[in-house]
């Protein structure tokens, strides 16, 4: 199934203003030479595997290399990114097999969240769902009337084409895999989720949109009337398995003619606002009241979803499948930071004649009979069981931030992953495939590529810091060349020269009756690019955390923000039988970022 099934694409990148003027001229994403691309898989193996591994690994590459097998697909594969009717080479791919055909639910495994700061001029909560909103549409209006200016990075424009699936846009289920639906900007409706019910809320009635306070007196109407009774929580069938999703969003339908009206104006809406009962006090309560509630008020299909809670607090959590966290973290900095002009506050009695607040909303209820509500009993089981075995821990890492890692010498991104690095050999005592986001969006249709964080270099510093007999010298030392091959790793990563992708588009042209080449049956393969960490990083001063989960039984998500005087780090990890322990891994990175600016002040003092 194709990633968008709007048959237009709404024509937005070819008709509309300045954020996207620029897509003609970017560059296509490049495909590595295979010699490169092979030199460096064969250097990310050495440390991870044992000698005798690492020898056959290395005797399997270098025969790969040189087979007409490999030259057939790396000409296969460059004939792809040479055609002009393919925008990018891996987009298809790496959108089918990381997200649409994933099949397990989207909370808590492929959703984020971002848990916003408190806003000391909203004290109540639909006073603040009402800024937000105000704000999201202003951004959306920006979109809309091509107004907005596409985003760069130093001196590269970036991709604009995931702005097309921020708004009015929904993933939808679908076997073998999902797609996105995008609708018209023409339907000006945000949908409001309050005590397991849903309302449509028309934010431009007769054509002029409502202001902060009219909003703010809707949200107090919908939730007087949802709070006044009960309702089947249809929303938490988009936290069920996707097969199992498929197959009762068509249940839905086959109830009822309205249940498919309904669902055409919830994945036809601009957004979605979550209205929560929950008052969350610690940074982890917060974190699970963003990411995903009790499951029961969200529809976690919508890319955009604000959550505001009974106690004013709020935040935002994003489905991932068709856009990255870049362009949500501009969409939720703006949010946060909007100032409503005055004539945007309270509008004239004069503006409304003859309307009433309850025309500008209306209920959107769901038929649901024994069957659809036997799935949802199904779906709150496997969303409780999915969220129960989550271990998250967020800390605030206090001691410093992105400028005292400066001063020290140090790239904050390269210092981080590298404390990452020190704190899991400590607490695991072994280093581990690890992977950190690095964005590609300087080229048309751009997302994602893997910085292999593990190398040669971190894991000798790692040891160095567990040997009492090094000096802080050579430790110093050894840390500054995991920093360098660290960040010549990232910038490899960005231009598109990495492993990863390169390998996968080689593996997906394999054509059927093909021998799989037995690079990609070794072992390594699998092992290496099994994510023990699952890394990345934002730097935002508006955010108590941000965050996702784990994307391995075995192993860890870490989101970090690299602030100005501190650093938050959201872990997230099973509770299984593999033992891992957030707290743990928490505890040792503070010790660990310590450890290490204590290392270069000591040695800096000594050369004194």
């Amino acid at each position: 199934m194709p990633a968008n099934t709007s048959g237009s694409q709404r024509a937005i990148e070819a008709s509309l203003g300045r954020l996207y003027a620029n897509q003609s001229r970017l560059p296509r994403l490049p495909v590595p030479s295979l010699a490169s691309t092979l030199a460096k898989y064969s250097r990310s193996l050495e440390p991870l595997l044992s000698a005798e591994d690492l020898a056959r690994s290395k005797s399997i590459i270098e025969a790969f290399g040189e087979s007409n097998e490999a030259k057939e697909l790396q000409r296969r594969l460059e004939a792809r990114a040479a055609d002009p009717g393919c925008a990018n080479w891996l987009e298809e791919w790496w959108n089918d097999l990381s997200y649409m055909g994933y099949r397990d639910p989207v909370i808590p495994y492929v959703s984020y969240h971002y848990s916003f700061n408190d806003d000391p001029e909203c004290r109540r909560p639909n006073q603040r769902a009402a800024k937000l909103i105000l704000g999201a549409l202003s951004f959306r209006n920006m979109i809309v009337d091509g107004s907005l200016e596409p985003e760069k990075a130093k001196s590269d424009v970036l991709c604009s084409h995931s702005y097309n699936f921020m708004f009015n846009a929904c993933r939808i289920p679908g076997k073998p895999s999902d797609h996105c639906r995008t609708a018209s900007y023409d339907h000006e409706t945000i949908v409001v989720i309050r005590n397991n019910q849903l309302f449509s809320l028309d934010f431009s009635p007769g054509g002029v949109q409502l202001t902060m306070g009219e909003i703010e007196r809707v949200l107090d109407r919908i939730v007087a009337i949802a709070d006044s009774r009960a309702a089947v929580p249809v929303g938490i069938l988009t936290a069920d398995n996707r097969d199992s999703w498929t197959e009762n969003r068509k249940l839905l339908i086959e109830s009822s003619p309205a249940n498919a009206q309904v669902l055409d104006e919830i994945e036809s809406s601009a957004f979605v606002v979550s209205l929560e009962k929950d008052a969350p006090v610690t940074r982890e309560e917060f974190s699970h009241a963003i990411w995903h509630g009790n499951g029961r008020s969200r529809w976690f299909d919508k890319p955009c979803q604000f959550v505001v809670t009974d106690s004013a607090r709020a935040g935002f959590n994003g489905e991932h499948s068709m856009m990255d966290g870049t362009p949500t973290l501009r969409l939720v900095e703006y949010v946060i930071g909007f100032k409503p002009l005055p004539e945007q506050l309270n509008a004239s009695a004069k503006s409304r004649a003859g309307q009433r607040i309850d025309d500008w909303f209306r209920e959107l209820n769901f038929v649901t009979p024994p069957a659809v509500v036997s799935a949802v009993k199904k779906a709150e089981a496997v969303f409780g069981a999915g969220v129960a075995k989550q271990h998250l821990k967020v800390l605030n890492f206090a001691a410093f931030g992105k400028e005292e890692i400066k001063r020290l010498g140090c790239s904050p991104d390269a210092f981080i992953q590298m404390v990452i690095q020190l704190a899991y050999t400590r607490l695991h005592k072994a280093a581990r495939p690890t992977y950190e986001s690095s964005m590609t969006r300087k080229y048309l249709h751009g997302r994602t590529e893997t910085c292999r964080s593990v190398t040669n270099e971190s894991v000798a510093w790692c040891r160095a810091m567990a040997d009492a007999s090094i000096s802080a010298e050579e430790r110093v030392r050894l840390f500054k060349q995991a920093l360098a091959k660290h960040t010549q790793l990232t910038r490899e990563a960005v231009d598109g020269q990495g492993v990863d992708r390169h390998l996968l588009g080689l593996r997906m042209l394999i054509r059927p009756g093909e021998r799989k080449p037995e690079i990609f049956r070794d072992p390594a393969y699998a092992y290496s690019s099994h994510w023990y960490l699952s890394t990345s990083q934002i730097s935002s001063e508006n955010f108590t955390s941000y965050g996702w989960s784990e994307v391995s039984p075995k192993g860890y998500g870490i989101a970090y923000n690299i602030r100005k005087e501190s650093l938050l780090i959201h872990i997230t990890c099973m509770r299984n039988e593999f033992g891992l322990n957030s707290d743990y891994l928490a505890a040792h990175f503070e010790t660990a970022a310590l450890d290490v600016r204590n290392m270069i002040l000591s040695a800096a003092g000594r050369q004194k």
